[in-house]
């Protein structure tokens, strides 16, 4: 056991994961988090974990790569996956959860935890060598005066952030007459998703108004630099009228029940929240 408290900066689902290993093999934590004094232009709440873009933590399936790390997080009593799961939503192959309960879970865990004494301010700079051991958890979305010292350590440029977050509405604005429950390819309990189907003119029509409507402007904190892996969906149309019924709108797997012949593309929503309130578009 170390001699003194490891100190965590920021408790994010990196953090607290760290925190919560570190924890129950019974070293002291010192887990520092800066909202609510410092808050982000993303965070909401005050809660550790919490979730700012998609409530989904991909593939559930241990066959893969994505499922497999679940298994083995599990196998090491991960307490993100254990929080996960106990707020876990439908989602055909996929882990989602209710963010709100997921970010509680995790919360309540950290917070009753002896060996954890949890600091409410904002961390300026890397603390010595000479304080302990120190781990920088604190995400794309640290805070103005840590990135200048993390860039200043690293010798490299500040840190910047770009992420789509995926619209969220109630349930009671859609109208599930013009919808079908179905999974693609009838993954996890076969109708975890509401499919919104396109016939090609309805496809093109949204793809018109799409490449013409107003964008919203990039933020101070960010930069028009993307991740492949989660762009903005005027980005993909840009690249092709084709492309997002290639990617987040392809049909594959989703034959509409009331013709039997598969759309030309499909608007998903996934259940956003335990109380069915709220649905994301995904």
């Amino acid at each position: 056991m170390l001699n003194s408290p490891v100190t965590i900066v920021g408790a994010g689902l990196a953090g607290s994961e760290c925190a919560w290993q570190l924890a129950r093999r019974g070293h002291r934590v010192r887990l520092v988090e800066m909202r609510p004094r410092v808050t982000t232009a993303a965070h909401r709440t005050d809660r550790f974990a919490e979730l700012v873009c998609s409530n989904s933590f991909r593939s559930d399936n241990p066959l893969n790569a994505i499922g497999l790390l679940k298994r083995e997080m599990e196998e090491l009593d991960s307490l993100v996956i254990r929080s996960a799961r106990a707020a876990a939503l439908p989602a055909g192959g996929a882990l989602a959860m209710d963010r709100d309960v997921f970010a509680l879970s995790v919360t309540g865990a950290l917070t009753a935890m002896p060996e954890i004494e949890v600091i409410r301010q904002e961390v300026c700079s890397i603390p010595p060598v000479a304080e302990g051991h120190v781990v920088i958890a604190t995400g794309p979305l640290t805070s103005k005066a840590l990135d200048e010292a993390i860039g200043t350590l690293l010798g490299t440029a500040d840190l910047y952030f770009y992420d789509s977050i995926a619209p969220v509405v109630t349930a009671d604005s859609l109208d599930l007459s013009r919808m079908y429950a179905m999974s693609r390819y009838g993954k996890g309990e076969g109708a975890d998703y509401w499919n919104c189907p396109l016939d090609r003119d309805q496809y093109e029509e949204l793809m018109s108004d799409l490449l013409a409507g107003e964008t919203v402007p990039i933020h101070d904190f960010e930069k028009g630099i993307y991740f492949e892996g989660c762009l903005p969906i005027e980005v993909m149309a840009e690249r092709g009228r084709e492309t997002l019924r290639h990617g987040p709108m392809k049909p594959m797997g989703l034959p509409d029940p009331k013709t039997g012949r598969i759309p030309w593309a499909v608007v998903q929503l996934r259940q956003d929240d335990l109380a069915r309130e709220h649905y994301n578009l995904v």
